[in-house]
């Protein structure tokens, strides 16, 4: 019985997945997520990357918004991070890596000598069915970004970084604007109406 549910629940997404405009326009455009529709909307609104960027991509498989970066930056650099391997990409640079586990953070530290323009994170926990605790597990890993951010943007730095609107927003929120000094919300027209996603842009950090 719960075999039966769970297959039909999965061709019930899939059904939604190719009835989705913005997945079909992915597939067109040879994107490999619908994601990258949305660092096109952040960015178009925000225009925080540009072609000198040198910019670390957190995150990144199956590698959707490096995609998209690696569009506009020719003269910067490139770093994707990820757990998971990511299938090359021309001009991008692959790390496999947790960004929680220092030896990873030194590697990406040593890669761009304390130089990184932007960061950008689509992340979010493994999903465990308990929309809270995916949630609040979500909300734990920007913080960590933004903790990390501290450390390695330059002065006038852009963070963006997937949130998601629970219990602990605030929090993240408050954590966000004692780093830096300007901070927006934003909620992508690709990004789902039932999700609780929203993106958090961040730039310029604030002096110690």
């Amino acid at each position: 019985m719960k075999k039966s549910k769970r297959i039909k629940k999965s061709n019930s997404w899939k059904i939604k997945q190719h009835r989705d405009l913005f997945f079909k326009k992915s597939k067109t455009l040879g994107f490999r997520s619908r994601a990258s529709f949305k660092l096109i909307e952040l960015n178009k609104k925000y225009k925080f990357i540009k072609n000198n960027s040198n910019l670390l991509d957190l995150g990144c498989y199956p590698g959707g918004w490096s995609q998209v970066a690696v569009k506009i930056i020719t003269k910067g650099k490139i770093l994707s991070v990820d757990i998971r391997e990511m299938e090359p990409l021309k001009n991008v640079e692959f790390l496999k890596g947790n960004i929680l586990e220092k030896n990873t953070k030194s590697i990406i530290m040593r890669h761009f000598n304390n130089n990184i323009d932007v960061i950008i994170s689509d992340m979010a926990a493994d999903t465990t069915g308990n929309k809270s605790l995916d949630s609040i597990r979500t909300n734990q890993l920007c913080a960590d970004i933004i903790n990390f951010s501290r450390d390695t943007l330059k002065p006038k730095g852009v963070l963006v970084s997937k949130l998601f609107m629970g219990e602990d927003f605030i929090e993240v929120k408050n954590l966000a604007k004692s780093v830096f000094k300007k901070v927006n919300f934003f909620k992508p027209e690709s990004s789902r109406k039932e999700s609780k996603e929203t993106y958090l842009h961040c730039e310029i950090l604030k002096t110690l």
